[in-house]
């Protein structure tokens, strides 16, 4: 039990971080970088809210490959051109970096 009170507090941490980093973006991203980071924040807002619907406490594994399932039909389905896929993709490794060192 203590293995997972820890792991869900892993992840609560997680999601704090991963919102700070993106409010830490509003005053310094171009605005192709907004672009970016509010529409990786929606599909991180999505993956929380799913995850979240199922009453069991979950890992930041599982947040993040919910993250990059919903990524990757969102890009399959066309939803951005190829500069916005590599500036999401690049925000999104930048995001997982800051958040697993604040973490860690």
């Amino acid at each position: 039990m203590q293995e997972n009170n820890t792991e869900h507090g892993n992840t609560e941490h997680f999601i704090a971080r991963a919102a700070e980093f993106f409010d830490q973006l509003v005053p310094v991203a171009t605005d192709d970088e907004l672009f970016a980071a509010g529409y990786l924040r929606g599909h991180v807002d999505l993956a929380v809210g799913t995850l979240q619907l199922n009453e069991q406490p979950f890992s930041v594994a599982t947040l993040l490959q919910q993250v990059n399932n919903s990524l990757q039909q969102a890009i399959a389905q066309g939803e951005l051109n190829a500069t916005d896929e590599l500036l999401v993709q690049d925000i999104w490794q930048r995001l997982q970096q800051a958040a697993r060192v604040k973490a860690a």
